[in-house]
């Protein structure tokens, strides 16, 4: 059990790592501005017109770092300096929350996937720890073990935390083919400089390493609280 507390505690560090370069990248290609003087929000309106999407707002939502792509409301939300902002880090992003739309317009079969486990892990993902952690407690409490309420309680936890990663391992092919479709539409419009392209890739592919390094966590949390509940049935 010890080499479990180690790879947790190295998966937590990588991911500290992971999110400070992520940071970084971003503050550093922020200062590379780009030659055709386009901020974010206007990247977006034509990425979006580009591929015949008419249906689509993009809209300013508050906060650093919290753009994303509602397909229920069927807007593209940039955060305050990339909507405004006309650098590589902007464009970047910007063309990635349209890859969502356009993974939307064109019905891509992860993001309906994804897009359907929404509304039953936003649910389970609340309770899902409490239910595992007060499963076991009552089944030590109880002396009870295979067949035990505490058991049971704690197996539907586990199962909720099982779609939680489910959902963290789907979101990566959305994430990563948002993405593709970002930079390859940012170069076979050359929209940018070649500086300007290789500060926008190089960002994105730190932010990608984020959804993969969540996902690599919550895979070895729900192999430890398995290990924990089929483990005390000996």
């Amino acid at each position: 059990m010890i080499g479990f507390y180690i790879l947790i505690g190295a998966i937590s560090l990588v991911s500290w790592l992971v999110s400070n370069k992520l940071k970084s990248k971003f503050k550093y290609y922020s200062s590379v501005h780009l030659r055709n003087g386009m901020s974010g929000a206007e990247i977006a309106k034509k990425m979006l017109l580009d591929h015949g999407i008419t249906d689509v707002e993009v809209i300013s939502t508050p906060g650093m770092l919290t753009d994303h792509y509602n397909p229920v409301k069927k807007t593209v939300n940039l955060s305050e300096g990339v909507y405004n902002q006309r650098n590589a880090a902007a464009a970047a992003v910007a063309a990635h929350e349209v890859g969502h739309a356009v993974q939307h317009a064109k019905a891509y079969q992860w993001l309906t996937m994804r897009s359907k486990l929404v509304p039953l892990v936003s649910i389970t993902s609340r309770f899902s720890q409490f239910m595992v952690i007060g499963g076991i407690i009552i089944a030590a409490a109880t002396s009870a073990t295979n067949g035990g309420v505490g058991f049971y309680i704690a197996m539907t936890g586990l199962v909720f935390m099982a779609l939680g990663t489910l959902f963290s391992f789907i979101t990566l092919p959305v994430e990563y083919d948002a993405s593709n479709r970002a930079l390859a539409w940012l170069k076979n419009k050359h929209m940018l400089s070649q500086e300007e392209y290789k500060g926008s890739e190089d960002a994105l592919k730190w932010a990608a390493r984020t959804y993969l390094v969540a996902a690599l966590g919550s895979l070895a949390m729900l192999l430890y609280w398995g290990l924990q509940i089929l483990g005390s049935r000996d």
